[in-house]
């Protein structure tokens, strides 16, 4: 089934994506719960890998915005990903931004998004993981709500990190989203120092009271001037986080100029945002020297595009549009392609 997406692929472009989406998953959803999206599942090799001291069984993973409730791990587990990555999630429900707020651009490979952390809030978001059969390498996305000031931004954050902790095998902080007012103004010194204090002291306190240490990671922005990578860089080796992911969605449109949907705002994913992603890592893995780990994720759509980010300094990598435009087959030829010297 999995390997028909080339052929349902015309037909769910032909839709709206959000609608796309929502059909897609109630596809994949029964195919995985009648067993037949595992008969059908493309075959990835296992090379594991061990990164932030969890042992991945493959380094291409899912990125958060996908599954932002946890209600499809288990059919997007099929497809082959090292671990899968859940969220974003908020304290609160919240409808996200009007619609409509999804744009393909085919001619880039390309998406954009102004989504605006749309999910169920963090209770259902538990109540969902509690119902899954997934028993994979999950991560965790959290964010703040639309209306919590960045003030008050850590007691969100630390919310969810109380929340989740324990179903979580790392826990992402989402600071880099354009689609939340203010939110990336949380990547500058001032704001970014007291909210990994507050949330390195929290996950100490959670790692005594579990008996079980999960890593913090921070998501973000690929429209850091180098000057804020590197400042960035400084301040999760201070502050002993445990890996960086780069990168989020992009404003900028120099890429996709004179294309249809140029002009709408949100954040950019896929082909546009490849090179753009990828100087950002190569950026911050010069910058932090190996003291911490990157999962590289932004515009990988094929095998040579994965090769491409593990070679600027990515230990790990993550997929989204790429899925979209190319289905399941494309974390098989990740790995694969990863798997060749």
């Amino acid at each position: 089934m999995l390997r028909l997406y080339p052929f349902a692929r015309p037909f769910l472009f032909a839709l709206d994506p959000e609608t796309a989406h929502q059909l897609a998953f109630a596809a994949l959803d029964r195919a995985a719960a009648l067993g037949v999206a595992q008969m059908f599942a493309p075959h990835v090799a296992p090379a594991p890998v061990t990164v932030m001291g969890v042992t991945f069984p493959n380094r291409i993973g899912l990125a958060a915005g996908l599954d932002k409730n946890a209600k499809h791990l288990a059919g997007l587990a099929t497809f082959g990903f090292g671990f899968l990555e859940a969220g974003t999630v908020t304290p609160r429900p919240q409808p996200g931004n009007p619609k409509p707020r999804m744009f393909r651009l085919p001619r880039a490979q390309g998406l954009i998004n102004r989504l605006g952390f749309n999910n169920a809030g963090v209770d259902q978001f538990l109540d969902n993981l509690a119902a899954s059969s997934y028993r994979g390498v999950l991560g965790i996305n959290i964010g703040r709500n639309f209306d919590t000031e960045n003030a008050r931004a850590a007691d969100d954050y630390l919310f969810c990190l109380r929340a989740v902790y324990a179903k979580a095998h790392y826990v992402t902080v989402n600071i880099s989203s354009p689609n939340t007012q203010g939110l990336r103004d949380l990547q500058s010194d001032a704001a970014l120092a007291p909210l990994l204090t507050s949330l390195k002291a929290e996950q100490a306190q959670l790692a005594q009271r579990h008996g079980r240490y999960v890593p913090l990671v921070v998501k973000i922005s690929p429209d850091l001037e180098r000057t804020a990578i590197v400042a960035i860089a400084r301040q999760l080796v201070a502050q002993r986080i445990d890996g960086v992911i780069a990168t989020n969605t992009t404003v900028a449109r120099d890429a996709i100029a004179g294309q249809p949907h140029a002009a709408e705002t949100g954040g950019l994913s896929g082909g546009p945002l490849r090179e753009l992603a990828t100087n950002a890592i190569r950026r911050l893995a010069q910058a932090l020297d190996g003291a911490l780990p990157i999962i590289g994720v932004g515009g990988i759509l094929s095998g040579e595009d994965a090769r491409e980010k593990i070679a600027a300094g990515a230990s790990l990598l993550q997929l989204y549009t790429g899925v979209i435009y190319r289905g399941p087959e494309l974390v098989a030829e990740c790995a694969g392609a990863l798997a060749r010297p």
